[in-house]
């Protein structure tokens, strides 16, 4: 994939550094080839702060039926 989209534009996003990645191959010396072509021609935008996701889970039926109506 990253050979096909060379000289083109890609957008990744992962919860981990691109540090971490390298154990995630089994072979180290495609994982340095690899992450070098991502990481040389790219921009990392790096973000920190709450989650998200929290707030896109739907509620729960039971905390619904526990709040009091006035």
């Amino acid at each position: 994939l990253i050979n096909e989209r060379a000289g083109r534009s890609l957008v990744l996003t992962s919860n981990r550094s691109p540090v971490d990645w390298y154990p995630l191959f089994p072979n180290a010396v495609v994982a340095e080839s690899l992450l070098d072509r991502l990481i040389n021609t790219s921009h990392q935008v790096f973000m920190n702060g709450p989650s998200y996701r929290p707030n896109k889970r739907p509620r729960s039926v039971t905390s619904d039926k526990n709040k009091t109506t006035g």
